[in-house]
């Protein structure tokens, strides 16, 4: 009776017509994936704080896949709310991995088109924890929708450095992330920020809470 009633209190499913939108504690398994990649060390979030996903979603082509994400539990639910939308509204999303299959490599991710979430890191340049590192912030579909910033000296600086002609976010394109999508409003009402929203940068691909 204890590992069925543990199953019932911490996993939260969906299986309708073969979708599946599923809350899990980070089991022995997964945590041996993460161990050294995303979870790194250092790591001062206890493991007991993040949350397992998987996550039924449709690529441009209409095809469709189960991905899977590691975050905060604080936002499992809304993650898991927002993503059932995105489903049945067939918005595309390419590609949902856990980072540690790209050795938690943000650059190597984002250059795949993969969607992620928790990454024990620093914001690139600082000491400051990035959000990620929390499980606290995704980002949808970054090759398509780039961290961009305007440096001193007045380079253009990309991420990912494949991503340099998604920088002009005037044109259209799939995937592409904008104020008044499906994506963006979904996340807005669950109270999340864009980062396409900042002044000094424009991360087009994050949101956060």
């Amino acid at each position: 009776m204890k590992k069925i009633a543990c199953f019932i209190l911490w996993v939260v499913s969906l299986n309708v017509n073969g979708q599946t939108f599923t809350i899990d504690t980070i089991s022995d398994a997964v945590f041996l994936r993460m161990q050294g990649k995303s979870y790194k060390n250092n790591c001062t979030v206890d493991r007991s704080e993040l949350r397992y996903l998987r996550l039924s979603h449709y690529d441009e082509n209409g095809e469709e896949y189960i991905g899977e994400i590691v975050c905060n539990k604080k936002i499992s639910n809304d993650l898991k709310e927002i993503f059932q939308e995105l489903y049945k509204q067939k918005y595309p999303i390419e590609r949902m991995r856990l980072i540690d299959e790209y050795e938690a490599d943000d650059e190597r991710s984002m250059q795949a088109n993969n969607t992620s979430c928790f990454n024990y890191r620093t914001i690139a340049g600082s000491q400051k924890l990035s959000k990620h590192s929390l499980g606290m912030a995704i980002d949808i579909n970054p090759l398509y929708n780039p961290y961009v910033k305007r440096g001193k000296d007045g380079t253009l600086i990309v991420q990912p450095a494949n991503a340099r002609k998604y920088a002009n976010r005037a044109k259209r394109w799939p995937y592409k992330i904008e104020k008044g999508d499906l994506c963006y409003q979904l996340f807005i009402k669950h109270g999340f920020k864009w980062g396409g929203s900042w002044s000094s940068s424009k991360d087009y691909q994050h949101f956060e809470r």
